[in-house]
């Protein structure tokens, strides 16, 4: 594919934006009532201050709080911070005679990775892109650093954001608005075209922000992205590279077919959410008016209705107060059925809890939770994730994995030349929730073993307990450094075995000695 000129760009980044804006309306509502505080929607972008008028509407904080419990139990689940979620294992195009020093050197490269990423803000990061999976569409920027931070991690808000997949369904193009001071262009940007107007605008006004917006599009001929910084207002191509990785990971947690934009838990409690959100406004509003009144006045030229005031201690004149005609001032009836709100409030926030599976085990703050618990837990979170797990291991931790290691390659703190492809490196997951299926195996075995130690010599012959050992160690994740080699096992098994006819010896001497004296 030859070099896209700034008007094909253009014109692409405009058709994505087209399809985008067929999600507004849904993805609007979600970040409205549930992610107040990554909603760019509704002009705030545009202009409209940060954090103003956000909770206008918002009358309730139930799917608020639900939200970021996903998020954080998916985090925890997915990526721990600080301990490793992930090992890299050689494929099966390693031969066989090179995968114990293969093995060896992905070690170190793990160990380096995590070491790196933990100098970094990708614990904050991932955070802000879970929940904005929790949504539907997730996207985060993995960038190089300098020397004291080799890695940047960047969560994008999806707002900023338009997809176009390829041929797999895969996400392989991406179109991101931007938003940067023109003094600051260059510095963000060292390779930037600095035109005559882009000149004018820094001499000028370097303060003010300019609206940009880089794309990043595949070539499928030549396996390499093309990308793009546009400034649209001008119509100038201030950046062009061509890039072996694309910087930005694209998850979405899951997806309908025909469709290019994910779909998440919230876009299926929406409706419950709105629903919630106006029945607590109704209720606010009815308590408002329990708590104040409201009353009725008499037009009969004495009473004023405008100079009343409906507070403690205050006398109202009037020209009667009963009688046939009835009461000058009297309140209004109230109307409305507080005990039914709360049921409809009740169904409405267990529903909203089920689908962000929240509602799962006791809650975290009843007591001190056991290690059987925290398991229980987890293998809850995977089993309810069901298909959505599979994706977020093919659309996040794989291709992030791949991302880093291709930037600590091109800083030379790692040589990497084999791909993360499944077949010359496998990315292994060994995270607690990839891990909690595998802890249903190992409890199978360990209730094998207790069955078949019960049947007697006969059931414990049958036991392989080195293998064993492996097996569950692997399940497990435990590092094979850890473990004894097989042929060091057998050494010890059998210093065991002297050691333990050395002791019986002394004794059937001494049980000999005693029954000869008996004699």
């Amino acid at each position: 594919m030859p070099k896209l000129n700034v008007k094909e760009v253009m014109g692409r980044e405009a058709k994505a934006q087209a399809r985008k804006d067929e999600w507004r309306t849904i993805y609007e509502d979600c970040y409205e009532f549930a992610l107040p505080q990554r909603n760019l929607y509704g002009g705030y972008y545009e202009g409209k201050t940060p954090g103003k008028n956000k909770l206008q509407r918002v009358f309730d904080s139930t799917a608020v709080h639900a939200t970021k419990r996903f998020a954080n139990r998916m985090q925890s689940g997915l990526f721990p911070p600080m301990r490793q979620w992930c090992r890299l294992e050689p494929g099966s195009a390693v031969p066989e005679e090179d995968k114990e020093r293969a093995q060896e050197i992905f070690d170190a490269y793990n160990d380096i990775m995590f070491d790196q990423l933990r100098q970094t803000s990708f614990d904050l990061a991932m955070g802000e892109f879970l929940l904005d999976l929790c949504v539907g569409t997730a996207v985060m920027m993995v960038t190089p650093g300098d020397e004291v931070t080799p890695l940047r991690f960047l969560a994008v808000p999806q707002y900023l954001v338009a997809i176009e997949e390829g041929a797999y369904g895969t996400v392989e193009n991406v179109y991101r608005k931007l938003r940067i001071k023109a003094e600051s262009i260059q510095r963000e940007f060292r390779d930037a075209k600095v035109t005559p107007e882009l000149q004018s605008a820094i001499d000028d006004k370097p303060h003010e922000e300019l609206e940009l917006f880089d794309a990043i599009i595949f070539d499928q001929e030549t396996g390499r992205y093309h990308y793009h910084v546009v400034w649209p207002h001008k119509q100038q191509e201030l950046v062009y590279r061509e890039m072996d990785s694309s910087p930005f990971i694209v998850a979405r947690f899951s997806k309908t077919a025909g469709e290019v934009y994910g779909r998440g838990p919230l876009t299926d409690a929406i409706a419950d959410i709105r629903t919630l959100n106006k029945t607590k406004e109704l209720i606010l509003k009815n308590a408002s008016l329990a708590i104040s009144g409201v009353f009725l006045a008499a037009d009969d030229g004495v009473l004023n209705p405008q100079n009343i005031k409906i507070q403690p201690g205050a006398i109202i004149p009037v020209a009667r107060n009963g009688g046939p005609q009835g009461a000058s001032l009297a309140p209004l009836p109230r109307a409305g059925d507080f005990n039914t709100s709360q049921i409809i409030i009740q169904d409405l926030t267990m529903n909203i809890k089920k689908i962000l599976m929240d509602d799962s085990l006791p809650p975290d703050t009843m007591s001190a939770r056991s290690a059987t618990e925290i398991a229980q837990r987890q293998r809850e979170l995977a089993t309810n994730l069901g298909s959505a797990f599979g994706r977020l291991m093919t659309e996040i931790m794989i291709p992030l994995v791949s991302r880093i290691l291709f930037v600590l390659d091109q800083q030379r703190f790692i040589r990497m030349p084999l791909k993360v492809n499944g077949i010359q490196v496998k990315v292994v997951p060994v995270s607690p929730l990839a891990e909690a299926p595998k802890m249903e195996e190992v409890n199978q075995i360990i209730n094998f073993m207790q069955i078949a130690n019960a049947m007697g010599p006969g059931g414990q012959t049958a036991l392989n307990i080195s293998e064993i050992v492996s097996f569950i160690a692997e399940k497990m994740g435990i590092d094979a450094k850890l473990l004894n080699t097989p042929e060091r096992r057998e050494q010890l098994m059998n210093e065991m075995q002297q050691a333990m006819m050395a002791e019986q010896q002394p004794e059937m001497a001494t049980d000999e000695t005693v029954a000869g004296a008996m004699q």
